[in-house]
C-alpha cells in the first residue's frame, strides 16, 4: 500500500567511465539500475514517500541485481513478477564531456515485454495518491501496450491523479507515425501531460510552449494540466482554465549527464503535489531536482534527500 506507483521496464546500465569514448572502445564500465519509471520511483521514495513500481524481471542475475536494488532504495515489489522464460533488459551508455550520452539497448523481447496485465488486477488502490506514466513502456510490445490501456482504465475508475511523460524512444517504435499517433492517444488519458518542446515538435508538429500546450490540453477531456520543459530555461505551464506562467530553471555548474533529468522533473512534481503544496512551488521543484540530476553519471544517482533538496534550493539562484 503506496502513495505512488508506476509502471515499467527496469534496466541494468552499464555506464563508461572512460570520458569521451565510443562505446566500442570504451573498456571500464560501471553497473547502475536504470529505466525512466523506474527512475522515478527511486526519486519519489528518496524524498520519504512510499512507492511501488509494476513490473516483470527474469531470473537472471540482472533481475536479482534490479530487485535488489529496489529494495535499497525501499521501493515497494509486491506487483513484479519474475520468469525463467524472458531475460531482463540492459544497456550500454558512454560518458561525454559534454551533449547527450550515446546509448545502446538490449531489451528487445525482454521479461518486461511479455507482461501479462492480469497482474493488475492484484494491486490495492486504497492508499495512492499519483500514478507516473511514460510513453517508453506501451513502445515495447503489444502485451505491454496492453498492460498499460488496462493500467489506465484502473486508475481511471479509482480516480487516481495521473502523470504523463511522453519520453520518446523512436528506436522502439515500428515507425514513427505509430509512435505520434500512440502517444497522443495515451496523454489524452492524463490529467498532466509533461511533454519536452523536442517531443512536442515531433508530437504536434512546434517548438512553442504554449501551442504544445494547447495541443495536450484540447487532446482529451482528462487533462487538465500541460508543463512544457524547457531544458535549462524552466518549465511553461497552462491549465484548462487558460491560466499560464514559466517557471525559471536552476544554473548549474557543471553538466555531467543529462539522462535522468526529465524523471527528475517528474520526481519533483509528484512529490510536491503530493504533499499538497501548489502547483507553482509543485514546478520549481520539479527544476530544480531536474537541475540536481545532470550533476551525477547514474540516472538516478542526483536524485536527492529532503535534507539534500532543502539545501540545494536554499542556495542556487534561478536563472
Amino acid at each position: 500500500m503506496s502513495e505512488f506507483l508506476t509502471i515499467g521496464e527496469p534496466i541494468a546500465l552499464f555506464g563508461s567511465e572512460e570520458i569521451d569514448k565510443s562505446l566500442k572502445d570504451a573498456l571500464h564500465f560501471q553497473k547502475f539500475l536504470a529505466g525512466a519509471e523506474v527512475n522515478v520511483a527511486v526519486g519519489v521514495s528518496r524524498l520519504g514517500h512510499s512507492s511501488e513500481y509494476i513490473t516483470q524481471v527474469g531470473k537472471d542475475p540482472f533481475g536479482e541485481f534490479i530487485i535488489d536494488r529496489l529494495h535499497e532504495n525501499k521501493i515497494g515489489t509486491d506487483y513484479i513478477s519474475e520468469t525463467s522464460d524472458f531475460w531482463t533488459a540492459f544497456q550500454l551508455k558512454d560518458r561525454v564531456s559534454e551533449g547527450d550520452p550515446s546509448i545502446f539497448y538490449f531489451r528487445k523481447g525482454s521479461a518486461a515485454a511479455h507482461f501479462e496485465k492480469e497482474v493488475l488486477d492484484k494491486i490495492d488502490f486504497s492508499d495512492v495518491k499519483m500514478a507516473h506514466l511514460s510513453g517508453i513502456f506501451p513502445a515495447i510490445s503489444k502485451e505491454a501496450q496492453t498492460a498499460f490501456r488496462y493500467l489506465i482504465q484502473l486508475l481511471e475508475e479509482h480516480k487516481i491523479r495521473t502523470t504523463f511523460d511522453p519520453n520518446l524512444r523512436p528506436q522502439l517504435w515500428d515507425s514513427e507515425a505509430e509512435m505520434v499517433e500512440t502517444i497522443n492517444d495515451l496523454a489524452s488519458h492524463a490529467e498532466i501531460v509533461l511533454p519536452g518542446i523536442n517531443e512536442g515538435e515531433i508530437l504536434m508538429g512546434s517548438r512553442e510552449p504554449e501551442a504544445i500546450a494547447d495541443f495536450y490540453l484540447n487532446n482529451g477531456e482528462a487533462t487538465q494540466t500541460v508543463i512544457v520543459k524547457l531544458g535549462t530555461e524552466g518549465a511553461y505551464v497552462k491549465q484548462k482554465d487558460g491560466t499560464s506562467f514559466t517557471v525559471p530553471g536552476f544554473k548549474v555548474a557543471k553538466v555531467v549527464d543529462t539522462v535522468g533529468a526529465g524523471d527528475g522533473f517528474a520526481v519533483g512534481l509528484v512529490t510536491a503535489l503530493i504533499e499538497g503544496k501548489d502547483l507553482k512551488d509543485a514546478v520549481i521543484r520539479a527544476n530544480a531536482i531536474g537541475a540536481m540530476a545532470v550533476q551525477s553519471p547514474g540516472d538516478n544517482d542526483g536524485y536527492p534527500t529532503p535534507t539534500e533538496l532543502e539545501a540545494f534550493l536554499k542556495n542556487q539562484k534561478v536563472k
